[in-house]
């Protein structure tokens, strides 16, 4: 096959921007490997808040969080750990409860360990909270779990089958969570998740709870469940739940979505455990440009910062689409592409000249700044979006402060710096 002939527009774009980008990621994608419905498990206000450095939002801040899940298009939510006490089985039924009154459109879950102690306070808050709730039970599967434990395979079978029964006699739907997924060998994930699909679970949950996955091995896990839940003859899905000790949470969901599972878990500004898991933020941005998902992303701002107040989680400034660099460059070649395109009045071409992110699906816009990398068109772009003079002596000085500097300039400086030669 010859490549780099045929050159292609996104869809629904004007036939003006036919040709303006070669995809090589259209080349290497195949439809084997495109999935069908993608969903996503927000777990944010359970897995995000067992991280080491957040702050424990108050419950309006959950509910504002609940709030803007459902405006990023987030179809379901783990909204706590009710087997932690008293506070938390409250704060799950008002959560639950919120979703239900304000139609948020946001399927509920809990997380749970394979003993009553867990199981009944989910069951009690579904009765509280007049809401549906899925059970999350997970139990640790790897051998290194087990040799720690001093568990052996007969002990998870025992467990499973006994809070998977436990759990559905309660009326609680379950997802059935093996924890290590991807450092247990199949033999024994073959056996235990067959038990808890045999005692009702119909939803199973591949946990890469260490971040050890790779895009590969995500692949082959998820084709080996698959097989699996093939062969129990159950209508039962799968879910895969990342961490990113690697930084790889990403790609792996990514993988898992096109090896057969149906939904992925995240949480907002990749809170969590040690490093934290998959980013929400990040995966919602790919899944967008690749097209799996149709969501309108203009909320996730917004929802980013909701979560970055309430846990006192500061956004890196180069976190990728929503930092405060995403779509910001001090550089000359970059702000002079830019700002051609800006001057042909075309938003599509100025958000993509010098970005694989659009800013305009965030709701956001490009900044040019001026810095010692900059060139007059970082000076002119500035000058011009403030309304201010752009003569050439102008530009000149703005341009000569920032060379003789070390950090991109802020607007203070320059303001003062223009009053200053005003003043002369």
């Amino acid at each position: 096959m010859a490549i780099g002939t045929e050159l292609r527009g996104p869809e629904g774009e004007s036939a003006d921007h036919d040709g303006l980008l070669f995809d090589w990621n259209l080349v290497g994608e195949t439809e084997a490997i495109r999935p069908g419905r993608v969903e996503l498990n927000d777990e944010t206000l359970r897995d995000g808040l067992q991280g080491p450095s957040v702050r424990q939002p108050t419950l309006e801040e959950k509910i504002e969080i609940l709030h803007r899940m459902a405006g990023i298009g987030i179809h379901s939510a783990n909204i706590g750990y009710p087997g932690a006490g008293p506070r938390f089985v409250d704060d799950v039924v008002a959560l639950a409860r919120e979703i239900d009154r304000e139609d948020l459109g946001i399927a509920v879950n809990c997380a749970g360990r394979t003993h009553p102690n867990d199981i009944l306070p989910i069951a009690e808050a579904q009765q509280r909270a007049g809401v549906p709730i899925t059970a999350a039970l997970f139990l640790g599967s790897s051998p290194i779990r087990q040799y720690v434990e001093g568990w052996d395979t007969d002990f998870l079978l025992r467990c499973t089958d006994e809070a998977v029964s436990l759990a559905c006699g309660e009326g609680l739907d379950v997802m059935f969570v093996t924890e290590d997924t991807t450092r247990a060998p199949g033999d024994v994930l073959d056996r235990v998740y067959t038990a808890a699909i045999e005692a009702g679970a119909r939803r199973i949950c591949l946990a890469d709870t260490v971040g050890h996955a790779t895009p590969w091995g995500t692949r082959a896990l998820v084709t080996y469940a698959c097989g699996i839940v093939e062969r129990s003859g159950e209508e039962v899905a799968i879910d895969w739940h990342g961490h990113r000790d690697r930084n790889l949470g990403v790609i792996n969901s990514l993988a898992a979505l096109s090896a057969g599972a149906q939904r992925v878990h995240a949480c907002g500004l990749g809170i969590g455990e040690r490093v934290g898991n998959t980013p929400m933020d990040t995966l919602l941005v790919n899944l967008k440009l690749l097209g799996w998902v149709d969501v309108d992303l203009h909320g996730l701002p917004a929802y980013c910062e909701a979560i970055s107040r309430a846990t006192n989680t500061p956004v890196p400034c180069n976190t990728p689409a929503i930092g405060k660099d995403a779509f910001e460059t001090g550089t000359g070649v970059h702000a002079a592409a830019v700002l051609k395109a800006m001057r042909t009045g075309d938003r599509w071409l100025a958000n993509r000249i010098y970005s694989g992110v659009p800013a305009d699906d965030l709701g956001r816009e490009q900044n040019i700044t001026v810095g010692p990398m900059s060139g007059k068109a970082n000076a002119v772009a500035w000058l011009s979006k403030r309304g201010l003079p752009t003569d050439e002596a102008t530009v000149d000085r703005v341009l000569a402060a920032a060379k003789n500097s070390d950090h991109i300039l802020r607007t203070e400086e320059i303001l003062a710096l223009l009053d200053t030669e005003a003043a002369q």
